[in-house]
């Protein structure tokens, strides 16, 4: 079974949309026979997802930080939850674990977690989908960032065009599915 990595918040936001949407999307990951790897936790978005996806029957794979743990805000129900030394440590376990990667709306956290998987890929270093489920708009202001890049030539549109944009979750996830990477990496 392949898996799909989901960043997201670990506050639900300020609007039910986005709770509703990470709803859908776990609707959808189990509809494409998707395991779910995710930040283990029982709080905000990332609380949400992994619910429904238990509701529905399906795999959900937590990696979760010590300190987390500590907190009490690690997620107790689900199918397998990884205890990892450090945010380091569980950012490259989600990888290892996942075969598309995908970003919910979220904070700094979720920022820094689908960057560095989009630097990977623009780096060569791997070869998995990115994508951002642009949830009422809540990511329009990033993609014109990554576009203003492009245009002040520290970004090729070639790269930038990795970073899948999409307000509707089974069309991501459809995409990330089929996406065929068709550009060199950053170095060749």
């Amino acid at each position: 079974m392949k898996k799909i990595a989901v960043y997201c918040g670990s506050s639900k936001g300020d609007e039910e949309i986005y709770s509703s949407k990470a709803k859908e999307l776990a609707q959808i990951i189990y509809k494409n026979n998707l395991g779910l790897v995710y930040g283990g936790g029982n709080v905000g978005l990332m609380g949400v997802i992994a619910d429904e996806m238990l509701r529905l029957g399906g795999e959900v794979i937590g990696v979760i930080p010590k300190k987390l743990v500590e907190y009490e805000v690690a997620h107790t129900g689900i199918t397998q939850q990884i205890v990892v030394n450090d945010m380091h440590e569980r950012k490259m376990k989600i990888f290892e674990l996942s075969d598309f990667c995908l970003a919910m709306p979220g904070g700094v956290g979720t920022m820094e977690e689908i960057f560095e998987a989009f630097t990977w890929t623009q780096l060569g270093f791997h070869r998995k989908p990115v994508g951002m489920l642009n949830v009422n708009g809540f990511y329009d202001l990033l993609n014109g960032l990554l576009n203003n890049m492009v245009a002040h030539k520290f970004l090729k549109q070639e790269h930038k065009e990795v970073l899948l944009f999409d307000d509707d979750c089974e069309k991501l996830v459809d995409r990330l599915i089929n996406y065929q990477f068709g550009y060199k990496d950053k170095w060749l």
